[in-house]
C-alpha cells in the first residue's frame, strides 16, 4: 500500500468513527425514561415526599445545589475542579431557570444517567454514584422535589474553557468510566451490610470524594484510599490502621456521621458540612449500617514511614513552635479535647503522605460541625498571618510524627503552594 493510500484510509476510518460517535451520542441522548409514578394523596402523599426527602438528606444534594442558603437549591455553588471551575444548577420549581418544566423522565435522565437539558452533565454531579439509586428512591425524591420553592436564579453552569466545555465530549467518558445500574443486593451479605453498601455508594457518593481520579476525571481502582481536592485530603476510608479506620469501631464512625465528632477527631473543611447538612440527619438503623459496611472494606497497603527522630533540627523547631501555639489547645500529649479539639496523637489522618488538610486548617482555621448532638463545636484559628511557611513547615512536620504519627516531612515550598492555593492570607 502507497503512503497516499494508507493516509486515505487512516482518514476514511477517522470519519467513520467520528460519525459512529457523533450518532452513538444522539442516540443517547435522546434516550427516554419512564415518566410513569403512582398518583397519592393525603397520608400516602406525604408519606412519599418525605421518604423523598430523606433521599435527598442521604445523597446530600442541598450542599452542592445551594450557594445562598436563604434560598436552597437555587444553584450557583462553585465546584473547582481539575479541569475549571462548574456552576451547580437550579432544581427547585421554578420553570423558567429551574427544573419546573421537567417531567419524570427527564429528572430520572439527569440524576441517574447523566442527562440534562443542555446535553450530558459533567461527573462533578455524581450521577455515577446515584444511578444505583432504587426506581422507588428515585420515584419519592422526584416527588420531593417537586415541592421545593420555585427560585427564580439562572445559573450558567457551564465555566470550562475549550475543550472541556464540549459536552458531547463526555458521551466518551460515560463509555469509558461509567457503567451504572440500579443497586442489586448481594445474597452473601446481610440486609445491614447491603443497606451500608447501598448509602455509600450510592447516595452518600463517598467515592466522588475519598477515591482518586484518574487524568481522565474517571475513579481509580483503588477506590475509598483517599484523595486530595480543593486544598483538602479526604481521608482512607478502608481499615488500615496507619492512614484509615483501622482504629475506629463501628460506634466510632457512628459517632463522627451523627455529631461531628468522636473520641479520634472533630469533622471539618467539605466533611463538616456533609455532617451538617446529611449524616446527622440520618436515622441511626442507616448510620449503623453504613459504618458495619466500611469495617468490612479490606485495608489499603501502603507503606509505613519510619517516624522522623525526635532530636532533629526540624523536630526540635517544630515543638517549640507547637508549645507556644498550639498545646494550650491540643495538650503537650496531643491527646485534645474529647469530642471538642481533636486529638492529634495516633491520628490517622495526619499519617495521610499528602498533608493538605493539616495545612488548610493551620493557615486558613476551620470550624467544626455544629450538630444537635455537639452543638458548642470548636473554632481553630487560623495561623496564615502568624507563621511564616518555614514555621508551618516545621510544626506539621512535628506533628505528623509525634505521639505515635508517622509521616513524610513537609517542606516549607509545600507551605508556600498551599498558602496560595487555598488564598491564604502571605505572612
Amino acid at each position: 500500500m502507497t503512503l497516499k493510500k494508507l493516509i486515505g484510509a487512516l482518514v476514511g476510518i477517522g470519519v467513520l468513527g467520528a460519525l459512529g460517535y457523533g450518532v452513538g451520542v444522539a442516540i443517547d441522548l435522546n434516550q427516554h425514561y419512564p415518566d410513569n409514578t403512582d398518583v397519592l394523596s393525603g397520608k400516602a402523599l406525604s408519606d412519599k415526599i418525605a421518604r423523598g426527602e430523606y433521599v435527598a438528606i442521604a445523597s446530600d444534594c442541598v450542599a452542592c445545589h445551594t450557594s445562598d442558603s436563604h434560598k436552597p437549591f437555587a444553584g450557583g455553588y462553585k465546584i473547582d475542579t481539575p479541569f475549571g471551575p462548574i456552576l451547580s444548577s437550579n432544581i427547585t420549581a421554578d420553570k423558567e431557570t429551574g427544573i419546573g418544566n421537567w417531567s419524570k423522565g427527564q429528572f430520572d435522565a439527569a440524576v441517574r444517567h447523566g442527562k440534562g437539558s443542555h446535553g450530558f452533565l459533567y461527573p462533578a454531579m455524581p450521577y455515577p454514584a446515584y444511578s444505583t439509586l432504587t426506581d422507588s428512591d428515585l420515584d419519592d425524591l422526584w416527588a420531593y422535589m417537586q415541592t421545593i420553592a420555585p427560585v427564580h436564579n439562572k445559573v450558567i453552569e457551564n465555566q470550562l474553557s475549550f475543550p472541556y466545555n464540549q459536552r458531547w465530549l463526555l458521551g466518551g467518558w460515560n463509555l469509558l468510566f461509567f457503567h451504572g445500574a440500579p443497586f442489586t443486593p448481594t445474597a452473601s451479605l446481610s440486609a445491614q451490610l447491603n443497606r451500608g453498601a447501598y448509602l455509600v455508594n450510592g447516595p452518600g457518593h463517598c467515592a466522588a470524594c475519598h477515591t482518586a481520579k484518574n487524568i481522565f476525571g474517571g475513579d481509580v481502582s483503588n477506590a475509598m484510599q483517599g484523595t486530595t481536592l480543593q486544598g483538602w485530603h479526604a481521608p482512607d476510608l478502608t481499615t488500615n490502621a496507619h492512614v484509615g479506620l483501622g482504629h475506629w469501631s463501628e460506634q466510632d464512625v457512628v459517632d463522627y456521621l451523627h455529631n461531628g465528632s468522636n473520641r479520634f477527631t472533630v469533622a471539618s473543611g467539605p466533611m463538616a458540612e456533609a455532617v451538617e447538612n446529611s449524616t446527622q440527619h440520618m436515622t441511626p438503623e442507616d448510620l449503623a449500617a453504613i459504618a458495619a459496611y466500611l469495617k468490612t472494606r479490606p485495608a489499603s497497603t501502603p507503606s509505613v514511614p519510619a517516624a522522623l527522630a525526635n532530636d532533629s533540627a526540624t523536630m526540635h523547631a517544630g515543638k517549640l513552635i507547637y508549645d507556644t501555639q498550639c498545646a494550650a489547645c491540643h495538650l503537650s500529649s496531643g491527646a485534645g479535647v474529647r469530642n471538642m479539639i481533636p486529638t492529634l496523637a495516633k491520628n490517622p489522618q495526619l499519617n495521610a503522605a499528602d498533608p493538605a488538610s493539616l495545612l488548610t486548617v493551620i493557615l486558613n482555621g476551620s470550624d467544626g460541625a455544629v450538630t444537635t448532638g455537639n452543638p458548642t463545636a470548636a473554632r481553630m484559628p487560623r495561623f496564615d498571618w502568624k507563621l511564616s511557611d518555614q514555621q508551618i513547615a516545621q510544626v506539621t512536620t512535628y506533628i505528623r510524627n509525634s505521639w505515635g504519627n508517622a509521616a513524610p516531612e513537609v517542606k516549607a515550598d509545600k507551605v508556600a503552594h498551599a498558602r496560595k492555593a487555598i488564598a491564604a492570607q502571605a505572612h
